[in-house]
């Protein structure tokens, strides 16, 4: 049986598309043409940044074009977030960007962006949190530290970074699943809090586990416990928070992220690209001597995580808003 032959309304509409179409898929099909542009929602020499500059140069040569990587701090990465937002979406700018800060942002205050604003590509790296004591300290796991808190409530000081940044967020956790009440002192930078610690200005900093041990190399830095579902592999001696007794679970996952509405085919393309770093042994090697936890995630898993992130943070927010504190 022969099949009926178009009609001439779809043929019409098939005719007019095409031209349409091919300059599109002409433009995918030779990405990329220059080079890359990589944010950094912070500072140089911290996580995100060694992410971006440890992948950069492995995609430099699948793409085969430059990475350039961007530092655009300020506003606990909302000026990052902000640039990768306002992108074209063209294929040539993406951010390595981190939750939580992608979705306390926008709980926290108005930025001109929602989670809803990006294409999330891929993770990368999961960086659980701990809090770190001096080793002098009485203090030497998480029920001491509650204990301390209890008895005297106010005066344990924990060193974090911005509001609503993972460290600070982890500290608000365990205030509310121990009960207690615990003073998160602002520094500008880890290496600050770091410091702030090495000279007992306080009595605790909270930080991501790999970050941290980087940052804190030849400083008085003992980990209590780290805030993840089972121990970490960078750091299989450590135990977690809820092997001693305290269901704190928060960590810095760092992205692959661009603006909204980016070709299928340059997502698919960039998916490839990464999918293929993910398994060369240089590239996990190099990952493991700086201290990047991998967490691996493709485009639909990573996209399922944000939205439970967002739900996660949503609930806390309004069973306590963190700004308050």
């Amino acid at each position: 049986m022969t099949s009926p032959a178009p009609s001439r309304r779809r043929v019409l509409q098939a005719a007019l598309a095409a031209p349409l179409l091919a300059p599109a898929l002409a433009r995918a099909a030779t990405w990329p043409e220059r080079p890359i542009t990589l944010v950094v929602p912070f500072g140089a020499g911290g996580g995100n940044d060694v992410t971006a500059r440890t992948l950069g140069q492995f995609l430099e040569k699948e793409l085969g074009q430059g990475i350039v990587v961007v530092n655009r701090p300020g506003a606990g990465g909302e000026i990052g977030i902000n640039a990768v937002a306002d992108a074209k979406p063209d294929g040539y700018t993406f951010g390595i960007l981190n939750t939580p800060g992608l979705v306390t942002i926008p709980i926290e205050r108005k930025p001109r962006w929602t989670v809803d604003s990006f294409t999330f590509v891929a993770g990368l790296v999961d960086d659980p949190g701990i809090i770190a004591v001096h080793p002098d300290s009485p203090i030497k796991n998480v029920p001491d530290l509650v204990a301390a808190a209890r008895k005297d409530p106010g005066a344990i000081n924990i060193a974090v970074q911005a509001l609503g940044s993972t460290s600070f967020l982890s500290v608000r956790m365990l205030e509310m699943v121990a009960d207690i009440k615990v003073e998160g002192v602002i520094y500008p930078s880890l290496p600050q809090g770091v410091l702030a610690l090495a000279q007992k200005e306080v009595q605790g900093a909270a930080a991501n586990l790999g970050e941290g041990m980087v940052m804190s190399a030849g400083q008085p830095w003992h980990v209590i416990g780290v805030m993840s579902d089972a121990r970490s592999p960078i750091a299989p001696q450590i135990p977690t928070f809820k092997e001693q007794g305290f269901d704190v679970s928060i960590g810095s996952l760092r992205g692959f992220v661009g603006p909204k509405g980016l070709p299928k085919e340059v997502t698919d393309r960039m998916a490839a690209a990464l999918a293929k770093i993910w398994a060369d042994p240089e590239y996990i090697a190099v990952c493991q001597r700086t201290q990047q936890p991998l967490r691996p995630m493709k485009q639909a898993e990573y996209e399922a995580y944000m939205a439970s992130a967002d739900a996660r943070f949503r609930a806390m927010w309004a069973k306590q808003p963190w700004l308050q504190q």
